[in-house]
Order: C-alpha cells, then sequence, then structure tokens
C-alpha cells in the first residue's frame, strides 16, 4: 500500500499547514498498526509505505514498519515511479484522492482507495 502523505494529510483541516513535518509524523504513526491489521479487504501482513514531500520530507524513520519514501520533487510523480516498479509483481493499493494521480495509478494497474480508508 502506497500513501500519499501530502493528500491524506490535507484531507483533515486540523491546521496541518501550520507543521506540516508534524502532520507526517502523525500520519506515519497512525498507519503503524496497518502492517499488522490490514485494512478491511486488505488483509495483513501488507507493506505500507508513507510518501512524503516539500517540508515533511526530512521526517524521521521510525520503527514502526511504515517505510518512508522522501519525493525530491513532485510527490505524484515518486508514487507513480513506486507504482511501476511494483505493479507487475504484487497487487498495489495507493490511497489518495487526487484524480490526476488516481488516473495515472489505474493505468498501471493500481487499486485506489480514498483518504478516509487508513486512520489519520
Amino acid at each position: 500500500m502506497i500513501v500519499d502523505g501530502a493528500n491524506v494529510v490535507g484531507s483533515v483541516p486540523d491546521g496541518w499547514w501550520r507543521d506540516r513535518a508534524g502532520a507526517a509524523i502523525r500520519l506515519r504513526d497512525s498507519l503503524a498498526p496497518l502492517p499488522t491489521t490490514g485494512l478491511p479487504g486488505l488483509p495483513a501482513p501488507i507493506e505500507v509505505v508513507l510518501v512524503v514531500e516539500g517540508k515533511a520530507r526530512d521526517i524521521p524513520q521510525a520503527p514502526s514498519g511504515i517505510r518512508i519514501e522522501r519525493a525530491s520533487g513532485s510527490g505524484d510523480d515518486k508514487i507513480i515511479d513506486l507504482v511501476r516498479a511494483e505493479a507487475a509483481s504484487r497487487p498495489i493499493v495507493v490511497v489518495t484522492a487526487d484524480r490526476g494521480l488516481r488516473s495515472r495509478a489505474i493505468d498501471l494497474g493500481a487499486e485506489i482507495r480514498g483518504p478516509s480508508s487508513v486512520p489519520r
């Protein structure tokens, strides 16, 4: 599962824009149970990748089992690169509400889920 960090964080108007890195850390920590619990229709164990960009790019990796992927440019492009690299070998779920990203990921064979499908 690949999580579009900026999009998922931005889906909750809780003041995240005042501390983008802090919001990304909170999202990382809220995703921590998923590798062992899974999601409805996506049983554990699952690999969870959180793609971060911009001011959130430098958040620390935590021992939570969530893999952090840092986008040097566009987070969407990083997600597509990850989907392209893995979609032929295993099912990929992308968590985002971004229409353009959704379309690009679907074209590569990924399943799409919205931000509300993960704890945030």
